[in-house]
């Protein structure tokens, strides 16, 4: 018979079962803190809890945890990792440093659900979910790699690899309320950007419940027929729908959500698509994150030319737009925007 995971039970939960088995509810809290504040991977590890409570637990409960298959480092210290799960599935995770920072690029799924045209994780099939102590584990262990090899502090997570976390919204939910939880890794919602292909309804249902983080949409263009074109999930999710659910993001949470453009050569780059993306911007309270194309493989997809971008940023500015170009980073290991893909899981598919 197949053991519940401990992760899946609440503290409450737990102290529960601890007082059943005749035992004081403060080792409750000890066994809490070791899972997530410490976030071992065995019982045995668990040193200042006695032997006979540790083979109860073992009796119990199973702790399933994610384990590293490789690691890759990239010319400019960017770091990918294949995380493999408990059930074998591989994910990316990538970590991304600065002089004085680190950030987290966390998978939410295991493929993705959607067909983006420029996007390596599309050539997967979803195959599950990822649960919420596996993506709690993603930011664990990128946090102490962090630590490791750079001796930087984690200070930003972003929803950006493997899937679609609204797709995912319970488990992604739930993985940020104990990566923000005291009783987890304690940080501000305002260093956690969900980033989402663009599910209206879904982006409503967060400014409802006032999220803290900082949402970005997918936009990659505001013309509706080339949206389509690239993003099949446009036919369902029209640009009216997403500025409609983004003001009211923004009107409910106070937080401006962020545009992500991913730049491509002579399809999304001309003044005509700069246009259009203001007018897109004049509807919604937004900043505009343009994005440096990375070369996937079976892409007709190239990276826009500096005179192309500058005059497309120029275009933008003279508007009184907000906009960043976000520079590549780890595109020589595949670690970039866009890039995320297991290639033997690939090959397999």
């Amino acid at each position: 018979m197949n053991k519940p995971d401990i992760r899946h039970i609440n503290f409450e939960q737990l102290q529960d079962w601890v007082i059943a088995q005749g035992l004081p509810k403060y080792r409750a809290q000890q066994i809490y803190d070791w899972l997530w504040l410490k976030n071992v991977a065995s019982y045995d590890e668990m040193t200042d809890i006695p032997k006979t409570l540790r083979q109860q637990l073992a009796e119990h409960f199973d702790i399933k945890n994610i384990q590293t298959q490789s690691i890759q480092i990239s010319k400019d210290k960017t770091i990918k990792c294949a995380i493999r799960l408990f059930d074998n599935a591989v994910v990316e995770s990538v970590l991304i440093p600065t002089s004085s920072r680190a950030t987290a690029c966390v998978s939410s799924q295991v493929g993705c659900s959607l067909d983006c045209k420029f996007c390596a994780t599309a050539q997967l099939k979803r195959k599950r979910n990822l649960d919420y102590q596996e993506i709690y584990q993603q930011v664990y262990f990128i946090k102490t790699l962090a630590k490791e090899k750079y001796n930087l502090p984690l200070t930003n997570i972003v929803f950006m690899g493997m899937g679609e976390p609204l797709l995912n919204y319970s488990n992604v939910m739930k993985s940020i309320e104990m990566i923000t939880s005291p009783k987890g890794l304690g940080m501000s919602p305002q260093r956690i950007t969900v980033s989402t292909s663009g599910i209206a309804k879904m982006i409503v249902k967060m400014a409802d419940e006032q999220v803290k983080f900082n949402l970005a949409l997918s936009l990659h263009s505001a013309i509706e027929e080339k949206r389509r074109q690239i993003m099949s999930i446009s036919e369902s999710n029209t640009l009216e729908m997403l500025a409609n659910a983004l003001q009211y993001f923004y009107d409910k949470t106070g937080t401006r959500p962020t545009l992500e453009y991913v730049m491509l050569y002579e399809f999304n780059d001309s003044i005509k698509d700069a246009d259009a993306l203001v007018q897109f911007c004049r509807k919604v309270k937004s900043k505009v994150n343009l994005i440096e194309y990375n070369p996937v493989d079976n892409s007709p997809f190239k990276r826009t030319t500096k005179e192309r971008l500058e005059n497309f940023v120029h275009y933008l500015e003279k508007n009184k737009i907000i906009v960043t170009v976000r520079k590549s980073r780890g595109d020589d290991i595949d670690a970039a925007c866009g890039q995320l893909v297991n290639k033997n899981t690939l090959a397999e598919s």
